[in-house]
């Protein structure tokens, strides 16, 4: 079966990066009729389509958001989703970030 590529959706990005664990044909072809483009290895037991390219460029671009995701989790509060209201959530996730900053610009504070 053939799929056809439809125009992305407005609010979805161009790309989207995953690791190993989100190699799936089914989510590909899900990703691809949404018009976003998969950047997911494959495993070592799953063929490769003959002619494919792997984007390693925008591949290495997710560490960004793994660190991110990383120092948030710094925060204990924000790992463990102490705030149930997203409204609550998203003040401490900004809160979270500006102390990661203050970290970052004060480098004489190590604790």
């Amino acid at each position: 079966m053939h799929s056809v590529r439809r125009p992305r959706r407005i609010g979805w990005p161009a790309k989207l990066a995953g690791d190993k664990g989100y190699s799936y044909d089914s989510l590909r072809t899900f990703l691809t009729g949404c018009g976003v483009e998969p950047v997911i290895p494959h495993r070592a037991n799953q063929p490769r389509p003959a002619g494919e390219r792997f984007d390693k460029r925008t591949y290495r671009k997710r560490c960004r958001i793994e660190q991110a995701v990383g120092w948030l989790k710094e925060c204990r509060r924000l790992g463990t989703r102490y705030e149930k209201l997203g409204l609550n959530f998203l003040a401490f996730v900004q809160l979270g970030i500006m102390l990661r900053y203050l970290r970052v610009l004060d480098p004489s504070d190590r604790t």
